[in-house]
């Protein structure tokens, strides 16, 4: 497959602001090489924006744990028997499932069986919990694209092809520069003390975490009266909402700067950064920012979650270096209170800030790979499995 050869169409699904970004990636490097590759299926902005016809909103998948999920599972399911029927219709080669396990294994296993070939592009955290995954991934995926070097073996006794693509993040990653950089970009003062608050990208996120993060922020100001505040939302229901909770806990005076996306900005300028756990921890510490984690979930999901861990860490920069190199805290340990103080700390203690940002650069440049090359190769290979000349 070439420039000038019959268009091939490629299914590809991704459920979230991450996956968004992974698979914007993907398609670009995909159809750098082969621009009459077409892709279809569930799509975010930036997706979209590289080329994807979006058949359905990521929207649609953006849901979060057990109990959360139970209430839209049927229009779930409807969702992906449709999708599934479309691309057998379509005679797509290849399906892509960006992330997104709980409903992209269960359509790449049955398009699998129906003779399609399939990637899975991101393991799941077999790594920290539900080890069962390892099987279910041998059965659904043809090959797996993994972000992290530790990845690969993992999956050798089930015999799934898997490619360390690294992680593209890495590839943009802080340099000893860019916080007095971001600063002089979003127009901040250089001695300030500012924090990041990332309360996460999905709406049932900040319905969890905005209160708390607000007050937050006001017991830091309390106690640091000339602390300013970053916060990056990723859609406007997100915006909407984290406004609606600041007038209803009557913090509008609080020097908050909202932005509209730019994680990477506001964990680059920030002095110390709260992040809600998810890929957001480790755009942090790629962004060389000092934080700490937290993170809130229904509580009944909390205790599934809880019964099925293998680390004592969920935080990916923990993950990766092995120990609690960032401060964790989860569920009940998630207050105002304890937030504010363990930022403080942070933030008084500049031989610590100092330290991590040192460890931080050592973790980018092990993530660091030629994603775009993998990628595309990896998804030639499997287009040449298919039968496809290319």
């Amino acid at each position: 497959m070439g420039e000038g050869d019959e268009e091939i169409t490629i299914g590809i699904v991704a459920g979230e602001a991450s996956g968004d970004a992974l698979g914007a990636e993907l398609i670009r490097a995909v159809r750098t090489r082969f621009p009459a590759a077409r892709f279809v299926g569930i799509a975010g902005p930036q997706m979209v924006s590289a080329g994807c016809d979006a058949w359905y909103p990521m929207s649609a998948l953006s849901l979060r744990g057990y109990v959360e999920v139970l209430s839209h599972l049927p229009g779930l399911m409807r969702v992906r028997r449709r999708l599934r029927r479309r691309l057998l219709r379509a005679g797509a080669p290849l399906f892509i499932g960006v992330d997104a396990p709980d409903f992209n294994l269960g359509l790449e296993a049955k398009l699998k069986r129906a003779g399609m070939r399939t990637i899975h592009y991101v393991s799941p955290s077999v790594w920290a919990w539900r080890r069962e995954r390892i099987g279910t991934m041998a059965r659904s995926a043809d090959r797996l694209l993994a972000l992290f070097p530790f990845e690969p073996p993992l999956y050798a006794a089930a015999r799934l092809p898997v490619t360390f693509v690294g992680h593209p993040l890495a590839a943009e990653a802080a340099t000893s520069a860019s916080r007095r950089e971001t600063r002089e970009l979003l127009k901040l003062d250089a001695k300030q003390p500012t924090f990041a608050l990332l309360p996460g990208s999905r709406l049932s996120e900040l319905e969890m975490h905005s209160e708390l993060l607000l007050a937050t922020a006001a017991e830091l100001l309390d106690a640091l009266p000339s602390a300013g505040f970053l916060v990056p939302l990723a859609s406007r229901d997100t915006r909407e909402h984290f406004d609606v909770v600041r007038h209803r806990m009557g913090l509008e005076a609080l020097p908050i700067k909202l932005l509209y996306g730019h994680a990477d900005h506001a964990l680059r300028a920030a002095d110390v950064g709260i992040v809600a756990s998810g890929t957001a921890t480790l755009e942090a510490a790629l962004s060389r920012c000092p934080h700490l984690i937290f993170y809130r979930v229904n509580a009944l999901t909390a205790w599934i979650v809880a019964r099925k861990l293998l680390l004592p860490y969920v935080g990916l920069p923990n993950v990766l270096a092995g120990r609690f190199l960032v401060p964790e805290f989860l569920q009940d340990e998630a207050t105002p209170g304890n937030l504010a103080r363990a930022a403080l700390n942070l933030y008084d203690d500049t031989v610590t800030r100092r330290r991590l940002e040192a460890l931080f650069a050592g973790m980018a440049r092990s993530l660091t790979a030629d994603t775009a090359r993998l990628v595309a190769d990896a998804v030639a290979g499997e287009l040449r499995a298919a039968g496809i000349a290319c």
